[in-house]
């Protein structure tokens, strides 16, 4: 039998078949995630869970933990280091990570702990900052992420309605327990005794929760807001069991008169408050005044910025709540849903390639940004507080 040699120009070993070679997607690297301990307005909130610890320690990401992170939600240093973090003493060490995550605003001090090009994801609570807090950050040339401005796909406000929830149902129950405490009144009525009437301002979110609470509790409740689509969406939801009504002064007035609780759920961003002194001297003595939005603008005139040793101030007779961080009375239940949103967040950056690949493919992700590599990229913040504004388009291609 014989051999016919067939003339080729490739050798043997090239015409040997070889792995098809598919294109490999970049993924971002794993970034190391710094977890300070608070120290501000006697938070007692976290932003991850040891359970969310454990999920991203798995994904391949360092986790730095202060020590007593995690003590004013009930979660111990030993939790979050069995989990898989690394616990520290020292803050330098956790603010020298790659990303910050924050329930506060970090101090002057710690932003010095900061690396260049780190990014900050934390509440940014406009009404108390000053010019100074943004000048530091931009020294440090720091990407800053506020919990107010992150959008999903849906352009839903995310963060602030998974907060939001938390908060409006917190602020009857607290407004209950202060009710009792300044005239004995239950918020819920029993056979022959009426119930306690509530007043909310503001339809949207919060004012959605509050609504459901207080409905919850018995209360006799009327909402104010100055949108119809909101108030109606509300009516709808809660089948047409509250009267709304838009914000007209004489209506607010008369209703304020009779109410026990008012619940400010509006932010006034830049806005004048929508109750004046005038009205709330003419409240019930007292009755009961939350307002939740204080940190981003006062829908009371009276209101003033209270703290959890401190947690209201009497003016006019009238009982004034002004917590800024109002849902840190619920610690574990706020830490466990932020704690599922950042951990849903984080994964979902890694999968897209980082935070830089993001911010280049996602306009949600570029709204959420008030700072990127020290430059003031959101309007409102440099309107506010005369910074110089960059559009974040111009900024990342």
């Amino acid at each position: 039998m014989s051999t016919t040699n067939i003339f080729t120009p490739f050798t043997e070993e090239e015409l040997m078949p070889k792995e098809e070679k598919l294109e490999v997607i970049k993924k971002g690297k794993q970034f190391s995630i710094g977890i300070p301990k608070e120290t501000c307005l006697n938070e007692r909130r976290t932003c991850i869970t040891p359970d969310a610890v454990q999920v991203l320690v798995e994904h391949g990401h360092e986790l730095i933990i202060e020590a007593g992170a995690g003590e004013g939600s009930f979660f111990t240093d030993l939790q979050y280091s069995e989990s898989g973090a690394k616990i520290t003493n020292d803050p330098k060490e956790a603010f020298g990570q790659d990303l910050i995550l924050k329930i506060n605003p970090p101090t002057e001090d710690e932003i010095d702990y900061m690396k260049p090009n780190t990014y900050l994801v934390s509440a940014l609570q406009i009404n108390l900052r000053d010019k100074a807090y943004f000048l530091k950050l931009a020294e440090r040339k720091i990407n800053a992420i506020a919990f107010e401005f992150i959008v999903d796909e849906y352009k839903q406000l995310a963060l602030v309605r998974l907060v939001g929830e938390i908060a409006g149902t917190v602020s009857v129950l607290y407004a209950s327990e202060l009710l009792a405490l300044s005239n004995g009144l239950m918020l819920g009525g029993i056979t022959g005794v009426r119930p306690a009437e509530v007043v909310i301002l503001g339809a949207g979110i919060v004012g959605e929760f509050a609504t459901k609470a207080a409905i919850g509790l018995g209360a006799s409740v009327r909402v104010f807001d100055n949108s119809l689509s909101k108030l109606r969406r509300l009516h709808t939801l809660v089948d047409s069991r509250v009267p709304t009504s838009i914000i007209d002064p004489k209506e607010l007035s008369k209703a304020l008169r009779r109410a026990d609780v008012v619940i400010g759920a509006l932010p006034r961003l830049n806005m004048t408050p929508i109750v004046t002194e005038e009205m709330v001297a003419k409240m019930k003595k007292g009755s009961v005044i939350i307002d939740i939005t204080i940190d981003n603008g006062k829908v009371i005139e009276t209101s003033e910025l209270t703290t959890m040793e401190d947690p209201y101030i009497i003016k006019h007779g009238v009982i004034h709540c002004g917590l800024p961080n109002l849902t840190s009375r619920m610690p574990r239940t706020t830490t466990k849903a932020i704690s599922n949103f950042f951990l849903s967040y984080i994964l979902n950056y890694d999968e897209e390639g980082g935070f830089e690949n993001m911010l280049i493919r996602k306009n949600e992700m570029k709204q959420s940004l008030y700072m990127y590599k020290g430059r003031h990229t959101k309007k409102v913040i440099c309107d506010r507080f005369g910074l110089t504004y960059h559009d974040i388009n111009l900024l990342i291609f």
